[in-house]
């Protein structure tokens, strides 16, 4: 047996029909607003104050650049991938197809880690956002059901809660779940303008000097902790086996997504940056919701008000994109072996991964409800960045060994562009901070275990190794 073995990209996209195949239901329009519905949320909402505070100041807008740089290159080689290979699982799949079992696995285990924490983490933040609204309507939530036990509470009940919905809205079907993803992304992409409206004329130059207080390295440590922001795009291409024609419309998601994304993020990061001095974001009341404070501290509260409903909004959607991608990289892995099959029951009424997609509910609804996650967008950055770097390697790699292969977008300038998104991943990576570099190992260490105890031993591509030999 062979660890560093392929699977044949005929046998991925044959292995979609059948009992095992998903609905196909989405075009191009509904995969880029998935995109945008994961990228625009938490990101933009709540980090670029804590990055433009204590990493990047003023030039919060270069290091929004080069982070959407890093994510661009990534993107055109998930791209290349996503029409090649039209089958779930994201970046899974496509180190399967080029890299072997192993390396498959390893991104496997990233994406677990990326999708998990994140549906978590952003459940915690919508909890938050949420309490402070109804606090603003004058409606106050007992503290013991709106908080971990850790800090203080009982149970974070309204996370709960919004992950219930979540998982309730997926396990209904993806149609329905695209439907209502498409009017929440209207929502805080109106909201996201609006701040832009209001807030430029207040603009006051002076604001944006000095410039880089915290030199290039704080830049690039901004754009390694925003990174965040961008983490979404991905989630496209786990949407490719329920694409009606996903060889056109997966790339044109991955790219039209976040294209978008990088302008709104650098007008709007140079505009706040603008309207207020940014060590102002190191104030607490800042720090967790600099959009909606900034109009705040210009007057105009009901802005604010707006921000925070679009806010909650913007992680809602992001939630839902999230839980996703983690069910579909669940199904994924799991219908190749490497996890129980448990994993790929598919509902027969509405064609979707319905086991995986309560079980991800409910591990993603304890962890909301009873864990004070910290750190946590660091770490996923780091699972999300590790995967890009080997999608990016892959492309090179299958451009070298199998150039007879169809490929129905192409990433341009390769093994440049792949390169380029390889090296400025790798740059980030070493920019986080080391506790989160030995978390990860750590991760790294127990996926090693589960492969070699039991993922070998049940792989259908190990299984068909055998009967050959």
């Amino acid at each position: 047996m062979s660890i560093f073995q392929t699977k044949a990209i005929a046998n991925l996209v044959e292995g979609t029909q059948g009992k095992q195949g998903l609905k196909k239901a989405l075009g191009a329009l509904d995969l880029t607003l998935l995109g945008i519905g994961a990228i625009i949320g938490t990101g933009i909402f709540v980090l670029t104050g804590v990055a433009a505070a204590n990493y990047s100041g003023p030039a919060l807008v270069i290091s929004f650049i080069l982070s959407g740089l890093a994510c661009g290159f990534a993107a055109l080689c998930y791209a290349e991938f996503a029409s090649m290979v039209p089958v779930a699982g994201s970046a899974y799949t496509y180190g399967y197809a080029a890299l072997g079992e192993f390396w498959a696995w390893i991104i496997g285990w990233d994406l677990i880690l990326e999708y998990g924490l994140a549906v978590s983490t952003v459940a915690i933040g919508w909890s938050g956002y949420a309490v402070n609204l109804l606090g603003n309507l004058g409606v106050h939530l007992p503290k013991a059901l709106t908080l971990a036990p850790m800090d203080g509470g009982i149970v974070n009940l309204p996370a709960i809660l919004i992950i219930a919905l979540v998982a309730w809205l997926l396990y209904s079907g993806v149609q329905q779940t695209s439907r209502l993803n498409g009017i929440i992304v209207a929502i805080k992409v109106a909201v996201v303008l609006l701040f832009v409206v209001l807030a430029v004329a207040h603009v006051k130059p002076v604001n944006w000097h000095p410039f880089m207080p915290f030199g290039f390295k704080g830049v690039l440590s901004g754009a390694a902790v925003i990174f965040f922001a961008y983490i979404g795009f991905d989630a496209v291409s786990t949407a490719a086996e329920e694409t009606r024609r996903p060889q056109k419309d997966v790339p044109r998601g991955i790219l039209f997504s976040l294209l978008i994304c990088t302008v709104l993020y650098i007008i709007v990061s140079a505009i706040l940056t603008g309207v207020v001095k940014f060590s102002i974001f190191s104030r607490p009341e800042a720090a967790s919701a600099p959009v909606a404070y900034a109009l705040q501290q210009i007057g105009i509260h009901w802005g604010a008000a707006l921000v925070s409903v679009g806010a909650i909004c913007g992680i809602t959607s992001v939630l839902v994109v999230m839980a996703y991608g983690q069910t579909r990289v669940l199904f994924a892995m799991s219908r190749d072996g490497l996890l129980p099959k448990i994993f790929s029951k598919v509902s027969e009424k509405r064609k979707t991964p319905a086991t995986s997609t309560v079980l991800v509910g409910i591990v993603t609804a304890i962890t909301a409800g009873f864990l004070p996650i910290n750190i946590v967008a660091e770490m996923t950055n780091i699972g999300t960045l590790a995967a890009f770097v080997i999608v990016c390697v892959a492309v090179i790699v299958l451009r070298y060994k199998r150039p007879d292969l169809e490929r129905p977008f192409k990433t341009p300038l390769a093994p440049v562009i792949p390169a380029l998104g390889a090296i400025t991943c790798g740059i980030l990576i070493a920019s986080l901070q080391p506790a989160t570099l030995i978390r990860f190992v750590v991760w790294f260490a127990i996926g090693m275990v589960i492969y070699f105890g039991y993922s070998i031993r049940h792989s259908e591509l190990q299984q068909e190794a055998k009967k050959t030999a």
